[in-house]
C-alpha cells in the first residue's frame, strides 16, 4: 500500500503540472493553509457582468455565457469554504432573479451553451422548462445565506420554492443528478416538517439496489459510494455501511493515476476539459480521504 503522504505529494505534483488556478488554490486552502480569499480571487475570474457564472467553470460548458450548472458550481465552492462574499452573492441573486421562468426554476441549460463546444448532454433544442438539475441545489444553498434573506419573500425566488415542492409531490428521484438536489434542497429548506415527507421517498430510493453502486472497481459512468458520502456525514450515509466505506476508501487511494491525479469515467469534450476536470476532481477526492481521517 502507497504511504499515504507519497498520495498528497503525487497529487500536488499532478494539481501544479495541469491543474487551473482555482484548483491550486483550492488545494493550498485545503491543505496547505492558504486563505479563503485566494479561493474567491481565482472564482471572480467565471463570473459575468450578469452575475452569473460561465467561462468553463463547469469544463465541459466551454462558452463565456453565464449558465445555471457553473453557478451551481460556484456555489457549491463557496459552500465548500463557508465563505460567500457579499459582491459575489449578490450577483448571483440578480442573476437567478433574472433568469427564473415565468413558473419558477431554472432549466439545465440555455441553448446559446450550443454555439461554443460541450459535451452532447449539455445540448438542447429547449431552455424554457425548469428542471430539478440545479434549481434544487441552487435554492437550498440559498437558503443557507444568513446576512442576506430577503430575497427569500420575492416572486422568483417563491415561485422555483413552489416548483420544486410540485416536482417532488409528482416524480420519483431519477438517479444521481436529480437525486441529490432533491437531498440538497430539502436539508436546507425552512419547512423541515414538509421536508420529511419527501425524505421518505429519497430513503426508499436510496435503498434500491441500482442506486448506489457499491462495487467499488465498475466501470463506466456510475456513481459509487464516495460519490454519494465525499464527506463524512453525508445525508445518504445512513444506508452504507462502514465496510462499504472502507472498501471504497482503499480503493479510491488504488485508482489514483500514475501521474497523481484522479481518472474522470466520461468523455471530456477536449484535452483541457479533461484536465480541468481532473484537477477539480483531484481536489475532491483528496478532500474525501481527508474526511474520513486518511489524509
Amino acid at each position: 500500500m502507497m504511504n499515504i503522504n507519497e498520495v498528497l505529494e503525487r497529487a500536488k505534483l499532478f494539481l501544479y503540472r495541469n491543474g487551473r488556478l482555482l484548483d491550486r488554490r483550492r488545494f493550498e486552502y485545503f491543505f496547505e493553509g492558504g486563505s479563503k480569499e485566494a479561493v474567491i480571487e481565482a472564482l471572480r475570474s467565471y463570473q459575468n457582468p450578469d452575475g452569473g457564472f460561465g467561462n468553463a467553470l463547469e469544463p465541459d460548458i466551454r462558452c463565456p455565457y453565464s449558465q445555471p450548472i457553473p453557478t451551481e458550481v460556484a456555489l457549491h465552492i463557496m459552500d465548500e469554504l463557508d465563505y460567500f462574499p457579499p459582491d459575489l452573492l449578490e450577483g448571483i441573486i440578480n442573476y437567478v432573479k433574472q433568469t427564473t421562468l415565468s413558473e419558477g426554476g431554472l432549466p439545465l441549460i440555455f441553448r446559446n451553451a450550443g454555439e461554443y463546444p460541450s459535451t452532447p448532454w449539455w445540448k438542447v433544442e429547449r431552455d424554457d422548462l425548469p428542471s430539478m438539475n440545479p434549481t434544487g441545489t441552487i435554492i437550498g444553498l440559498l437558503y443557507k445565506q444568513k446576512t442576506r434573506t430577503d430575497f427569500f419573500r420575492e416572486d422568483w425566488f417563491k415561485k422555483s420554492v413552489h416548483f420544486l415542492w410540485h416536482y417532488m409531490e409528482t416524480e420519483k428521484p431519477k438517479g444521481y443528478h436529480d437525486g441529490i438536489h432533491w437531498i440538497t434542497f430539502l436539508q436546507h429548506t425552512p419547512e423541515t416538517a414538509r421536508a420529511e415527507k419527501y425524505l421518505k421517498k429519497v430513503d426508499e430510493w436510496l435503498q434500491l439496489p441500482e442506486t448506489i453502486e457499491l462495487d467499488p472497481e465498475a466501470e463506466g459512468y456510475v456513481h459509487k459510494v464516495l460519490d454519494w458520502v465525499p464527506q463524512k456525514g453525508d445525508y445518504p450515509g445512513k444506508f452504507i455501511s462502514d465496510t462499504d466505506v472502507n472498501v471504497h476508501l482503499q480503493a479510491l487511494i488504488r485508482q489514483q493515476a500514475e501521474d497523481g491525479g484522479w481518472p474522470i469515467s466520461w468523455q471530456a469534450v477536449g484535452p483541457g476539459a479533461e484536465a480541468e476536470w481532473r484537477g477539480y476532481l483531484t481536489v475532491e477526492r483528496l478532500k474525501t480521504l481527508r474526511s474520513y481521517g486518511i489524509i
